[in-house]
């Protein structure tokens, strides 16, 4: 008991920002209670994705779900393509911290060479090929323009499940690179040394990454809702379907509170011609599209277009300037929670069976 305190306090400072809710969680059957004690059965600990999202329960549930029922629930592909997929979309957002802790769940599910490759984007040294070829679709799954040359056969229900992935860790990894410390593992480790850890940590993780939990269990959590057309690729696994429409609708409703309409149209209206391109070093573009909103909308748009095109651009002054027109940290989960989800969802809408 006295070690998982430790760890849950060691996690819970990685956290950006924002005061999560500690766990255990104060208010007992609250949502945020519902959600800690389900990851809790099934990760064996309250991860620090969940913790960022806590002061924002809707947000909380929605991501839970949004990544759970396709990636840890049993059905038509296994753990190890789901995982080399979370990889390698976390390797295509430049995501450290999600690169670290994906691919080290390889480790126990195929092997460390393979894992590495993809963490090195070198996914043409994947020897497995049914991983490699998973792999290099992921990688590419932002670039409409140029993954068809490698876009694999997949039935309907394996197109939920790997797609709901791919969405799931293109919201995440926005996520992460606002909220959390950038490395998983100490990024003073040599390359050796980060391999032992690696090993170490995957076989703590064996349990939970072979275990198949059921599907469904996340849904209760929010109200029903109709599945958005630009998400029909969900439609093949019911479990992943009523999961991408529940949290929708979430995200929406998040919007709707803590996102002005102004900032809402300048995402959406950047989104419809992005092609997933890469916006470079500079932040000039982000400026001169934020210009012609006024007062607190400059702030709120500023982060909104960066969380969507470029989060790991996402500063303190980013942040500090949005704090101050918006306080509460709720506000600033749902602002982040619903750029990250918009691209998200453009990114699903590309892959459409």
């Amino acid at each position: 008991m006295v070690a998982g305190r430790v760890v849950s306090s060691v996690v819970q400072r990685q956290v950006k920002y924002v005061t999560p809710v500690p766990v255990p969680a104060p208010a007992p059957g609250g949502l945020v209670a519902e959600v800690y004690q389900q990851a809790a059965q099934e990760m064996r600990l309250v991860v620090p994705p969940l913790l960022l999202h806590s002061p924002a329960p809707e947000a909380l549930a929605a991501y839970w779900m949004l990544m759970r029922e396709p990636l840890m629930t049993g059905g038509a592909v296994d753990r190890l393509a789901k995982e080399a997929v979370a990889a390698a979309v976390s390797v295509a957002n430049i995501c450290p911290y999600c690169v670290d802790m994906h691919s080290t769940g390889m480790y126990d599910l195929s092997t460390e060479d393979d894992a590495e490759a993809i963490v090195a984007d070198r996914v043409e040294d994947v020897a497995d090929p049914r991983v490699r070829g998973l792999a290099a679709w992921a990688r590419l799954a932002h670039r409409p323009d140029e993954f068809p040359a490698v876009q694999p056969a997949f039935t309907a229900a394996e197109r939920a499940e790997l797609v709901g992935v791919v969405v799931a860790f293109h919201y995440l990894s926005r996520m992460v690179n606002v909220f959390l410390t950038s490395f998983l593992l100490p990024p003073q480790l040599g390359p050796r040394a980060k391999r032992r850890m690696k090993r170490g940590v995957s076989r703590l993780l064996s349990a939970s990454l072979r275990e198949e939990h059921p599907a469904g269990r996340s849904l209760p959590l929010l109200a029903e809702a109709l599945l958005p057309p630009d998400a029909a690729w969900a439609a093949g696994q019911p479990s992943v379907a009523n999961a991408v429409a529940r949290a929708a609708a979430a995200f929406e409703a998040a919007g709707a509170r803590s996102v002005s309409p102004a900032v809402r149209a300048l995402v959406r209206g950047r989104l419809a011609t992005w092609r997933g391109e890469e916006t470079g070093l500079s932040r000039d573009w982000c400026e001169d599209a934020v210009a012609g909103l006024a007062g607190p909308d400059r702030s709120a748009g500023r982060l909104a277009l960066l969380v969507a095109l470029a989060s790991y651009q996402v500063d303190e002054e980013t942040v500090r300037a949005f704090r101050a027109e918006r306080a509460d940290d709720a506000a600033l989960v749902e602002t982040v929670a619903w750029a990250s989800f918009a691209a998200a969802r453009t990114v699903g809408a590309w892959h459409l069976p």
